[in-house]
């Protein structure tokens, strides 16, 4: 009887090993993930209590055209995690290489941005109250993008090397001083959208101070390794060639599909300044909701990228397999579960954002559009994962061309007449397009055993 019992529940912990695996590592970073989002919505929550909508417009502008130039580059996040998740060695000279490369692009960002930020603001339709803020608050989160960018690259090695409470510890200190510097700037200091974009750079600077620090403390060898990358004659691009190519194929796959996303939700938010301030500002609430949801169930998906590169350097077909199937029934899960919180708790969640009346209607209006997408979307985010994790940057690219081009905008193009209901249809059949491609690829891969 001992035997059976022994033999049972040594059966158990073999069946259920990835299911814990995945959820080890997604944990901290759903919780992580949410943060990011929680600083949005806290600056739509006190901008939005303000006299005028005209002040949560010119954010809602501008942190959706820095999420565009910021967020262009976050393939160095997801380039470093799958680079260090396949790496035979700790993986540091991927994140050296990935540090180089933010810097330059940081510093070129935002050299080039500055100067076309009028233009920027106008492309956006920003009305004449809010493109004056919506300008501001650009100009001064700009001065912290070489910072931003470095931060990309350092969570993609913590993720890669199957570290996630390290990024959760970075990420929940950075947005928690935002969080305070946004009541303090913003409420106690009347300054606006100006107080809301120095909010953001303070924490862009506090959290590189703090991952800079926490990657001495967590790998003493650092110093060692990056004297010996840097002296050993194989480092920089003109020494060494091969993994710059490597670094560099990916991650412009990744950037393409990153802009095209990008350019999704840009377009997006200015077809929504296109009809007024107050169908601008319940979007970006809505907008915010949706977020929120997304950097929620990307927990599981940044756990799939390192458990999947894992398994490939293995070269373990039935791990791969085993987190693939662990991965998207938590996923699966809790998109049922967000979905749920969603439907019920309407009443209650939009009020938090705004007291605004015209804009609170109109956010109820089109409410039923983000209880939908958590369980279209959450393909897309998981199937991203493995993707990634797995080195096939060029099928994400592929799949969210056709998402975008094919799908978006000819659907917008043909609904404009019907105005808002017209362009989250769109952003529906977007997430649709995103899933279903990349489900394509998935089962033409694993027909053909193709993943390793």
């Amino acid at each position: 009887m001992k035997n059976l019992l022994a033999r049972t529940r040594a059966f158990s912990r073999r069946r259920f090993a990835p299911y814990q695996r995945v959820w080890d590592l997604a944990w901290p970073m759903i919780l992580s993930n949410v943060s990011v989002p929680l600083l949005g919505a806290v600056d739509t929550a006190v901008l939005g209590h303000l006299s005028s909508a005209e002040y949560l417009s010119g954010v809602a502008i501008g942190a959706s055209v820095i999420s565009m130039l910021l967020w262009a580059f976050g393939f160095l996040r997801m380039g470093t995690t799958g680079l260090v998740a396949r790496a035979k060695d700790s993986g540091i000279p991927w994140l050296l290489r990935a540090l180089a490369l933010a810097g330059a692009l940081g510093v070129l960002l935002t050299a080039m941005a500055t100067p076309l930020l009028p233009a920027i603001t106008q492309w956006m339709n920003a009305s004449t109250a809010a493109a004056p803020h919506a300008h501001d608050y650009l100009q001064i989160r700009l001065l912290s993008a070489p910072f931003a960018l470095a931060n990309f690259a350092i969570l993609g090695f913590f993720i890669g090397r199957g570290d996630s409470r390290t990024p959760l510890l970075i990420l929940v200190c950075a947005n928690l001083l935002n969080i305070a510097l946004d009541l303090l700037l913003i409420i106690g200091l009347d300054m606006g959208a100006q107080g809301a974009a120095w909010a953001s750079v303070a924490a862009d600077l506090c959290s590189f101070a703090l991952a800079a620090w926490l990657l001495g403390r967590r790998y003493p060898q650092l110093q060692e390794e990056v004297d010996r990358s840097v002296t050993s004659g194989n480092f920089w691009p003109w020494q060494q060639a091969a993994p710059w190519r490597e670094l560099l194929q990916i991650n412009s796959d990744l950037f393409v599909r990153t802009c095209l996303l990008l350019f999704t939700l840009t377009f997006f938010t200015a077809q929504g300044a296109a009809q007024g301030d107050a169908v601008l500002a319940a979007n970006a609430i809505l907008l915010q909701l949706l977020m929120a949801t997304s950097y929620a169930l990307d927990g599981f998906a940044h756990a799939t990228e390192s458990l999947v590169g894992n398994a490939v350097r293995r070269q373990s077909t039935i791990r791969f397999m085993r987190t693939v199937t662990a991965a998207g029934i938590w996923a699966l899960g809790s998109a049922l579960l967000i979905t749920a919180v969603l439907v019920t708790g309407r009443s209650w969640i939009l009020p938090l954002f705004t007291s605004i009346p015209d804009v609170l209607e109109l956010a109820q209006a089109y409410y039923p559009w983000l209880c939908a997408l958590p369980l279209v979307a959450v393909w897309s985010y998981q199937l991203d994962g493995v993707f990634i994790g797995a080195g096939k940057s060029r099928q994400m690219r592929d799949t969210m061309f056709i998402a975008t081009v094919i799908v978006f905008l000819p659907c917008w193009w043909f609904t404009r007449h019907q105005g808002n209901a017209g362009i989250w249809l769109s952003l529906f059949l977007w997430f649709v397009a995103r899933s279903g491609g990349l489900m394509v690829y998935f089962y033409r891969y694993t027909k053909k055993n193709n993943w390793l």
